[in-house]
């Protein structure tokens, strides 16, 4: 069993089905059985999500997976594997989902960087808060993108951190800054968590390149 109670929120089984496979390619096969093990979801080791959308995979579980990664390999170690993880989950699948497939075509290529930005990050949130349950809002200010989420599947019922633990987020942020600007790496910072208390979880995205 996860160690916590199930939301009543999901991702669409594609979503989780995503993040296991991803898992696996950043740790193996056995490290992704000893995760889903220690994350009481080792239903998973036999049978995956189904590869649809409908939604059926719960917010504690992908909790319970980031929970998992800090209590096996340290906080630091965690967080790591966790970055890779959600840059793992969009390079492999996420990009290629409807409004985000477009940021290949010639047209888009050649838009400058920070419109480029403008047009990517909202169909990314977009993509998130229509097919699943996670509500997230984008805001513009002039050196930065806000990226808040609302209602977190990263963190779901944790309370006792004592830093922001939504690395995997972090990750699929860094990885759609850069696939949606053409390559550039971007600085992306968790600056509010519902594990410490906050009341959203939030993101601040720089809008120019560290590369």
């Amino acid at each position: 069993m996860s160690p916590f109670q199930k939301a009543g929120l999901y991702y669409p089984n594609k979503f989780g089905l995503i993040t296991i496979k991803s898992l696996e390619e950043v740790m193996g096969k056995n490290g992704l059985n000893a995760i889903l093990n220690l994350a009481g979801l080792n239903h998973y080791i036999e049978t995956l999500p189904p590869d649809n959308l409908d939604k059926d995979f719960d917010f504690a579980d992908l909790s319970s997976i980031g929970l998992a990664l800090e209590e096996m390999y340290g906080p630091r170690g965690g967080r790591g594997l966790a970055l890779r993880t959600g840059r793992s989950t969009f390079s492999d699948a996420l990009r290629n989902f409807g409004a985000l497939a477009g940021a290949a075509d010639l047209a888009f290529v050649v838009l400058p960087l920070q419109t480029k930005l403008r047009t990517g990050l909202p169909a990314f949130a977009k993509i998130f808060s229509q097919l699943s349950d996670q509500y997230t809002t984008v805001v513009e200010k002039d050196k930065e993108w806000i990226w808040s989420i609302h209602k977190c599947p990263c963190c779901w019922a944790r309370t006792a951190a004592d830093k922001p633990v939504c690395f995997i987020a972090t990750g699929l942020l860094q990885e759609s800054l850069k696939w949606v600007s053409g390559g550039n790496e971007f600085r992306v910072n968790e600056s509010k968590c519902f594990a410490i208390g906050d009341d959203v979880c939030e993101f601040i995205l720089q809008k120019e390149p560290i590369s």
